[in-house]
């Protein structure tokens, strides 16, 4: 039986670093050894490749950054004859569709879809995509600035026919006293870029960021309008239908991190249940056999980082307390020790970041622990969210810092 419990966190230890290191090493292997044998993917930069696009905006009661939104958009580096601005505004009652409809003479190529109701972000997009025909139609959202030449940057992927959606970056923009959440949000997708970009010379990137992702038209599903992470649904289940997701790191949309640490919890616990609702409708893609690398990049990538670490971790605590209180057999029980007392240390670092955040003091030092425990305890919370039925395509807006 002690044996059992060793072997047991030994396994978990296995699978926390995998998730979130090993993999990222194994996938820089990979590509690697696909580098000297030659088999790199075609590059495609052919700067009169400038097909029809529609850039599709939902924006429910986007007052307060609307106007920055279409200055933003009307400024981007792509002929106007070619680019179509689609803002979905339904069920909004601030003035945003107002707003909107009272630019349609200043702008030819602007279109709005209103409405009384509120249906939610994804029904939204299912509406909008039954009036677009240019081929490729590229969705963000309104809180957000994109570069000037992101339409550039991500329309010359879709030279290659094998590509089928492409994965815009998402940038925190956090200043020198940002609060500990946003600061520790922006490391994380710097992280989640270095990974993306393994994953786009590996094969594919498995789910886009939603703030920024394109599409071919013709291969847009409808999406189930109590979806709750439409970007990954969609873009997965193009790339399960042979097709490649391109990360392009040069094309970007910025914005601000939540206003509070309270504000980030309910976003990412919302988050988390929409990855456990997504393993679920997502469950053909455990079929290495028949999809390969693309199952071994999102089961490596998304599935583990969802269902598996998270619940190592408080596991970890608990079989390492059993083993020094049984006795140990693989190591000494002063190894065990050390191991109970580094887990002890990193959460009480963690618990301090928590403390220091809500009393807006900023220690960089304390990041790392405070923003991974506090991802893990919200993909947990976000489990249960998603066993207890309580999950929604219409999101509750987060307040982002001014």
């Amino acid at each position: 039986m002690k044996l059992l419990f060793e072997l047991c966190f030994w396994i978990c230890i296995g699978l926390v670093f995998y998730t979130y290191i090993g993999y990222g090493i194994v996938a820089w292997f990979f590509v690697k050894i696909r580098k000297a044998l030659g088999l790199t993917f075609k590059k495609y930069n052919d700067p009169y490749y400038l097909p029809k696009v529609t850039l599709v905006v939902p924006a429910y009661n986007e007052m307060s950054c609307i106007e920055a939104k279409v200055k933003n958009t009307f400024g981007l580096d792509y002929p106007s004859e070619k680019f179509e601005v689609l803002f979905v505004t339904e069920g909004s009652n601030d003035g945003t569709s107002e707003y909107i409809e009272s630019l349609q003479n200043q702008y030819s190529n602007l279109r709005m879809i209103g409405g009384d109701t509120r249906r939610g972000k994804i029904e939204a997009m299912n509406m909008a995509m039954k009036t677009i025909n240019t081929p490729i139609v590229i969705f963000t959202d309104a809180n957000t600035t994109l570069n000037q030449l992101v339409i550039k940057n991500i329309v010359r992927h879709f030279q290659d026919p094998v590509v089928g959606a492409v994965a815009g970056e998402k940038r925190i923009q956090t200043e020198g006293s940002e609060a500990a959440a946003g600061a520790g949000e922006g490391l994380y997708w710097k992280y989640e870029s270095f990974l993306k970009k393994l994953d786009t010379e590996l094969y594919s990137v498995v789910g886009a960021a939603g703030e920024l992702f394109a599409v071919r038209t013709n291969l847009f599903e409808h999406v189930e309008k109590d979806t709750l992470l439409d970007d990954f649904i969609i873009s997965l289940r193009i790339a399960a239908n042979g097709f490649r997701v391109i990360y392009e790191p040069d094309a970007y949309a910025s914005e601000r991190p939540s206003f509070s640490i309270q504000d980030e919890m309910k976003r990412k616990i919302r988050i988390a249940a929409g990855g456990f609702q997504a393993i679920a409708r997502l469950g053909f893609l455990w079929n290495i056999f028949k999809y390969g690398l693309l199952s071994f990049q999102y089961v490596s990538h998304r599935a583990m980082r969802w269902a598996v670490a998270p619940f190592c971790l408080p596991l970890l605590v608990l079989i390492n307390a059993i083993i020094l209180f049984t006795g140990a057999e693989l190591l000494d029980i002063f190894s065990y020790h050390l191991l109970m007392i580094a887990q002890i240390a990193f959460y009480i670092l963690a618990l301090l970041g928590y403390y220091l955040e809500n009393k807006k003091i900023r220690v960089k030092i304390l990041f790392v622990p405070f923003y991974f425990s506090f991802m893990n305890y919200c993909a947990i919370k976000g489990y249960f969210r998603y066993k207890n039925g309580l999950t929604s395509g219409i999101w509750e807006k987060v307040k982002r810092a001014e």
